[in-house]
């Protein structure tokens, strides 16, 4: 019998619930990159494992026919972090929005930059909450007006590249959702990367923010230059704070460890001693 894998095709990953996200909404660019890189990749669907939040963009693992948790609001990292730790043989992809990420979810992420988990993580990024119809989130505008804050958002918004660069993070990428194939290609690298991977995907929600739409991204974003060095933090620093472009691309990429591999490092340890996985199991009972 050959052990050669037949080529999976798009109608192998996408579910039969179709994405019920308003017309032209930038999630649908995503899901389609998402499709696309597993595509890509051969993954296998009864290997592969999607993690989300609550938001509009969470919604997405219900779209793509492979095992997936709609879980609880900004609990997606530790989620994701779980499953990877008890089944590392799984590819797991966690995905999200600003809100659940960068508001309710953001105390998780410096923690799981510093384990380095072998995760990927997608942040639909559109600067509002959407699903509850139009607050300022942690990455709209300083003055934004939305119906929450009708004089104007009075917070500075954070830059996510920036703290993923801070706290670490192995594989650091922003794409848009307007430029499908590129972002594709990033997903497909940031899952072949050995570690977290954090990618932060410009993405307008075209119903309640009619400031940060497509057509104002378009002027705005630029590849990253070609002599970009990945592995360079400053310049990654200087290139994520840029707003004259936006660059998009992969910023920066290091190999640290893995949180599986120190996890079965310490457990050969103990092993070594000659504890047994009960002796070990039982010293923490």
């Amino acid at each position: 019998m050959s052990d050669t894998v037949a080529a999976r095709s798009t109608s192998d990953y996408r579910a039969e619930l179709k994405p019920i996200w308003c017309p032209g909404c930038g999630d649908h660019g995503v899901v389609s990159s998402v499709v696309k890189a597993y595509v890509k990749l051969n993954l296998d669907p009864a290997k592969l494992v999607m993690v989300s939040g609550i938001g509009c963009s969470s919604r997405l693992p219900l779209f793509i026919a492979s095992y997936g948790l709609h879980g609880v609001h900004g609990r997606t990292l530790p989620t994701a972090t779980g499953i990877k730790a008890a089944r590392p043989d799984l590819c797991v992809v966690a995905v999200g929005g600003d809100g659940d990420a960068y508001s309710i979810g953001a105390g998780h992420l410096p923690h799981a930059c510093r384990r380095n988990p072998d995760i990927t993580y997608i942040v639909m990024n559109n600067s509002i909450y959407g699903l509850t119809k139009g607050q300022v989130s942690p990455t709209s505008s300083l003055h934004f007006v939305t119906k929450s804050s009708p004089e104007g958002s009075i917070e500075n918004p954070i830059n996510p590249l920036e703290m993923a660069i801070t706290y670490g993070a192995t594989f650091i990428a922003r794409g848009f959702s307007g430029k499908p194939n590129d972002l594709a290609e990033l997903i497909a690298a940031a899952i072949e990367h050995k570690g977290f991977s954090w990618i932060d995907v410009i993405s307008p929600c075209v119903t309640f923010n009619k400031q940060d739409t497509f057509d104002a991204y378009k002027e705005k974003v630029a590849p990253l230059p070609e002599d970009h060095d990945v592995s360079d933090r400053v310049q990654a620093f200087e290139r994520a704070a840029s707003t004259n472009p936006i660059y998009l691309g992969l910023l920066l990429q290091v190999r640290k460890p893995t949180f599986e591999e120190v996890l079965v490092k310490r457990a050969e340890h103990g092993l070594a001693r000659g504890d047994t996985l009960d002796d070990l199991f039982n010293r923490f009972v």
